[in-house]
């Protein structure tokens, strides 16, 4: 093993428990921060379907567009 670990510590003596709970942490967030961010935008044929979503309100709703 020639690589620099990815994560070490650096004081204290954490248990294998802490370790292992580190670990889960990291890799939770690895996964969900990249599923979160790529969100697509809904389409002009989506928006079309939905006009009440681009109203803020139902008193808007009666002004002209």
């Amino acid at each position: 093993m020639d690589e620099e670990p990815l994560v070490s510590v650096v004081r204290g003596t954490p248990t294998p428990e802490e370790l292992a709970a580190l670990v889960c942490v990291l890799a939770g967030r690895a996964v969900s921060g990249d599923s979160r961010s790529r969100t697509p935008a809904p389409t002009p044929w989506t928006r079309s379907a939905r006009p009440a979503a681009v109203r803020p309100s139902w008193r808007s709703s009666a002004q002209p567009r």
